[in-house]
């Protein structure tokens, strides 16, 4: 079996069971070295039927499909920070820790990203979800709430086997950090457009950038796009094509702090994918659909066990979770 595409490891899942056999322990080994060197794996054998998330495809296509009008009964607050509901096109900007509001405006001015996106996560606290009426699309939402429920448990498994493989961290260590489940599950959607569009510059699909928070799980439609950078050769990168059946996992920045950057959040972006002839003279629309998962808001981190030494002091300052991921959070949405 081949063991990585473009350089992004394969970690099979096969056998992890609830993590205290021999196998899982060498699941947990090949995990941890590709979060360390890479950044990025592809998981198969997770845990989640093809079958599921096809459905959840489905049900993001009908709800892209839907009139802007109904769309926007359920928008996204003003916000950054409130990451829930429909955003419009052009209502974000991915930037890369930049957080001044001068050169944020900047940065929308040129390439804004081209696609739409419909954000949910865990209910109550300080977030609530925004739906549309269930009128609109029915079933949608209970869709949605079970197809979180499913990703929770491969976030769960994927943090136990990240523990396992790290080395002087407890097994089990993270699911404490991780218990409320505040996570988000975004739809996005890329419309098609003429190549010339994203050729000129004149749009663009996501800038280069790293993710936020814990760790991000993305399932990815076979139009393509996604490209990594590639961790030997900073400013090239690679081309992540979509395995059918496999998840992209990915750490995040606030993990990478939190290991004393002994694991490593990796720059990624989306681009429109080479020209085929089927094309003709529009991109192909893509569809994907990324399961962000974040730390409880309250709980304060500091540098993981065995990430530090005498001869490797912490490089960072303690930080509450929450605080952290709504800074980049408030960078990313244009205000209103």
């Amino acid at each position: 079996m081949v063991d990585n595409v473009s350089g992004i490891p394969i970690i099979d899942f096969e056998g992890f069971g609830d993590g205290s056999s021999e196998s899982a322990r060498a699941i947990g080994q090949l995990f941890y070295a590709a979060c360390r060197d890479v950044g990025f794996a592809y998981l198969i054998n997770h845990g989640i039927p093809q079958d599921a998330i096809d459905d959840m495809f489905d049900w993001s296509r009908r709800f892209f499909a839907l009139p802007l009008e109904v769309k926007m009964t359920a928008p996204h607050p003003p916000r950054g920070d409130q990451h829930r509901g429909y955003s419009a096109i052009g209502l974000e900007q991915v930037s890369q820790m930049v957080f001044d509001q001068d050169k944020l405006a900047a940065l929308r001015g040129h390439g804004a990203d081209f696609k739409e996106s419909y954000d949910m996560g865990k209910d109550g606290g300080a977030l609530n979800n925004i739906w549309i009426e269930d009128k609109y699309l029915p079933g949608f939402r209970d869709a949605c709430t079970a197809y979180m429920s499913t990703c929770r448990g491969v976030q769960v498994m994927a943090l136990r086997a990240l523990a396992i493989g790290m080395p002087g961290v407890p097994d089990g260590f993270f699911d404490e950090y991780h218990s409320d489940a505040d996570n988000q599950l975004r739809l996005l959607r890329y419309p098609a457009a003429p190549w010339e569009v994203f050729e000129s510059g004149e749009k663009g699909r996501i800038s280069a950038h790293t993710d936020f928070s814990t760790c991000t799980f993305l399932f990815q439609d076979q139009a393509g796009g996604l490209e990594v950078e590639d961790p030997h050769e900073p400013g090239k990168f690679v081309v992540a094509p979509p395995i059918r059946g496999a998840i992209v996992f990915n750490i995040g920045d606030f993990m990478m702090r939190w290991s004393n950057d002994d694991l490593k959040s990796t720059l990624h972006r989306v681009r429109a994918p080479p020209r085929r002839p089927e094309h003709g003279d529009m991109t192909p629309e893509r569809f994907s659909i990324p399961y962000f998962c974040s730390a409880n808001k309250d709980k304060v981190i500091d540098a993981l066990p065995g990430s530090w030494n005498e001869t490797k002091p912490k490089k960072y300052e303690p930080i509450k979770a929450g605080d952290y991921v709504n800074m980049r959070l408030r960078a990313t949405y244009v205000e209103r």
